[in-house]
């Protein structure tokens, strides 16, 4: 298949490129290079899988340049856009036009195309919210939902906070709508926190990454909030899988959402439940300094992923512990991190 994923110079853009790549796909990346990492990801892949990825250099928001690159793709994988809640906040004309604009564009020029791509959108979590309505008990380490044991599912009530809220979310409904209206064969994965190799985490984004990069190479931790925030994550190669049962079920996926994360198996707390395994990983305890709590941060987040386990015969693999020990063994032995 011809295969065009956004953002393909990116964290899960350049794991996914590979696994493509390797299968024989021929691969296209489009990416405005605008993060860190992100030709260290294009070296990789060239280092990696014996055929190339074509690589374009372009802007989302260019509907021109978005509708060259997706030409004659059969899959678009549509993982580009602003990734960050304070960028949004401090940038929110940037975050709209990348996230709104950049979606549309994608849209557009599938629905341009005679080729009638499956178009995978990666969405977010932060599409429901601040979860004001689900009741939220505290223990010793973690936050716990007194009433939703298996986590938040797909027909919970969207709320966007924060512009980065709101520009995800806005994509996530037209990727939706575009299935319904037009008949495009869309997917929507509302992804928890994603992490694995290749991940050059910063503060705002990327926060496993970010923790385990800085207590390496002895940079300054600070925890926003009481550090029992709860997020469920999911290994990238887990992740991976969700995409191909979807478009390998695509009769069934086509026009859903379906929330894609750790689920309950999976989940921690930022900083009391994360920081001791970290500290043994490393052999050394890791000091951190606190902070308030940042706007549209989510005191407990677990993805209810039983409706991809049903439509898509998919669930996570790899273990917290398991995850987190491949991280840490990619982040002490990549060159360019490494101090």
């Amino acid at each position: 298949m011809n295969v065009l994923i956004t953002g393909g110079a990116g964290f899960i853009g350049a794991n996914l490129a590979r696994r493509l790549l390797r299968r024989g796909e021929s691969v296209a990346i489009f990416d405005n290079f605008s993060r860190r990492g992100s030709p260290k990801n294009v070296e990789w892949l060239h280092s990696e899988c014996e055929s190339r990825p074509e690589t374009i250099r372009g802007d989302l928001a260019d509907s021109e340049a978005v509708l060259r690159a997706v030409g004659s793709a059969d899959v678009i994988y549509h993982l580009g856009g602003q990734v960050a809640v304070t960028t949004s906040v401090l940038r929110p004309r940037l975050d709209f036009e990348a996230n709104v604009l950049g979606t549309f564009n994608v849209l557009e020029a599938a629905r341009a195309s005679d080729r009638q791509p499956i178009v995978l959108y990666a969405s977010t979590n932060k599409v429901y919210g601040a979860l004001e309505s689900a009741e939220v008990v505290e223990d010793e380490k973690r936050y716990h939902f007194k009433m939703l044991p298996y986590g938040v599912p797909e027909d919970w009530p969207l709320d966007f906070h924060s512009p980065y809220g709101c520009s995800k979310g806005a994509g996530d409904q037209y990727v939706r709508d575009y299935a319904r209206i037009f008949g495009l064969r869309t997917v929507v994965f509302r992804q928890s926190c994603i992490f694995g190799y290749r991940q050059y985490g910063i503060e705002d984004q990327g926060w496993l990454a970010w923790m385990v990069i800085a207590a390496i190479t002895g940079q300054p931790i600070t925890i926003y909030g009481n550090g029992k925030q709860v997020r469920d994550i999911l290994f990238v190669e887990d992740l991976l899988d969700a995409y191909d049962a979807a478009v390998n079920r695509i009769d069934i996926a086509a026009g859903q959402v379906y929330n894609v994360g750790g689920g309950p198996e999976h989940s921690l707390s930022v900083w009391a439940e994360f920081g001791p395994m970290l500290s043994e990983l490393l052999d050394r305890e890791i000091q951190v300094s606190y902070g308030p709590t940042r706007p549209g941060d989510q005191p407990l987040y677990v993805s209810d992923i039983r409706k991809a386990k049903r439509d898509l015969g998919w669930s996570p693999h790899v273990s917290v512990q398991d995850g987190l020990e491949k991280l840490v063994n990619w982040v002490r032995t990549a060159p360019e991190i490494a101090p």
